[in-house]
């Protein structure tokens, strides 16, 4: 990002100076699963479309790819109704995949898809924010995670709850995808006043939450709390064209790639304290086991 641009982007910011009064903004922290169930209930599967990009933009994905396993083993966090799943499963013949969403209607459309198969997917309902994913996978079993536009959906003091939980399920030498908006993107220049509930968090009208990533807070999140090692981190800047809407902007998203230590001893360091099971955040709810 120029500078130019950054400085303007940081006055249009600096204008909106509301904010949500704090009852709101625990009552839409509360409740970010049951909006997002309350999203799937209206859209069903109608909203997103199949994501084709994810195997040019992250190598591992793709067929072969000498990072993986023969059998390699992938947890998808935030699965949605499938949109990442369906394409990468038809690509990859040998991979086996986890997927989790902390919306129920959204995994029992996943579980519904017909190309849903118990030998190749296990979708289960998970809040990875205090859910321990490690009572549904294996501890240290997973060769990739991916988290593509899911962070944004968690309060800010949540992430790194979140994060923790990931690591302990990631084999050693195993891989984190992230994909999610970035700083400065234009869907957060477009919010109205009476949307922000902190910096760079907003609400939307659904009462869904947006979280709007710095490359810093990345690394603040996965390496430095998270004990990981950064492999990539940068933005992403994608040109918005539409000459009917008279559109020419620009779409920022944070991309990153994390690693576990092969050394298992660092790991166990950088999760010591922060496990989900042991920080009293532990869910009631019975989780789906495959």
């Amino acid at each position: 990002m120029n500078e130019a641009f950054v400085a303007r982007a940081q006055e249009t910011l600096a204008q909106d100076k509301s904010i949500v009064p704090e009852f709101w903004q625990n009552k839409y922290k509360a409740e970010a699963a049951k909006n997002w169930d309350k999203f799937y209930n209206r859209n069903a599967t109608n909203f997103f479309k199949d994501r084709h990009w994810t195997d040019r933009e992250f190598e591992e994905l793709r067929p072969g790819h000498t990072f993986s396993e023969k059998k390699p083993v992938l947890l998808e966090i935030g699965c949605g109704v499938g949109n990442f799943i369906w394409p990468v499963l038809k690509s990859n013949p040998d991979l086996k995949i986890f997927a989790c969403d902390f919306s129920p209607r959204a995994v029992g459309y996943v579980q519904a898809n017909e190309n849903y198969s118990e030998d190749r997917c296990c979708a289960f309902v998970c809040d990875i924010t205090k859910d321990r994913l490690a009572d549904t996978i294996p501890p240290r079993s997973v060769d990739i995670v991916s988290a593509i536009f899911v962070f944004s959906a968690l309060p800010p003091e949540k992430q790194a709850a979140a994060v923790a939980n990931i690591v302990e399920i990631l084999k050693p030498g195993g891989r984190i995808l992230f994909r999610d908006y970035g700083m400065y993107d234009l869907a957060q220049l477009r919010f109205k006043p009476g949307h922000k509930l902190e910096d760079n968090l907003y609400v939307r009208q659904d009462g869904t939450l947006s979280y709007y990533f710095s490359t810093q807070r990345l690394r603040e999140l996965f390496v430095e709390y998270g004990g990981l090692l950064e492999l990539e981190n940068d933005y992403t800047i994608k040109r918005l064209v539409n000459a009917k809407k008279n559109i020419d902007s620009e779409r920022i998203f944070a991309q990153a790639k994390f690693q576990a230590p092969i050394d298992t001893e660092t790991i166990d360091i950088a999760l010591a304290g922060a496990r989900i099971a042991d920080s009293g955040q532990h869910s009631s709810t019975d989780m789906d086991t495959c």
